[in-house]
């Protein structure tokens, strides 16, 4: 979701940017543009990163039978996810 909304700000600072040809006295349209874009940028880059950051996951399953002193097997294992 992130990669797509730094994709949209980047996209409106752009039109902002160099397709909006508007005078307003009081606000600096294109350095408003420049700010989006580059928020845009910073977001798309921190929605790869989250995205592709290394990922781990640990299952544990309990099974109770009538073996062990307590009656409890407990088995661990863990997943690397790195290559979803």
């Amino acid at each position: 979701m992130s990669i797509g909304a730094g994709i949209f700000l980047f996209v409106i600072g752009a039109v902002i940017r160099f397709a909006l040809n508007v005078e307003v006295d009081w606000l600096d349209l294109p350095l408003v543009g420049n700010l989006l874009m580059g928020a845009g940028v910073l977001v798309f880059v921190l929605g790869l990163v989250f995205a592709f950051r290394r990922r781990r996951t640990v299952a544990t399953r309990r099974t109770v039978n009538g073996g062990g002193a307590d009656g409890i097997t407990k088995t661990t294992r863990e997943v690397d996810d790195t290559n979803l």
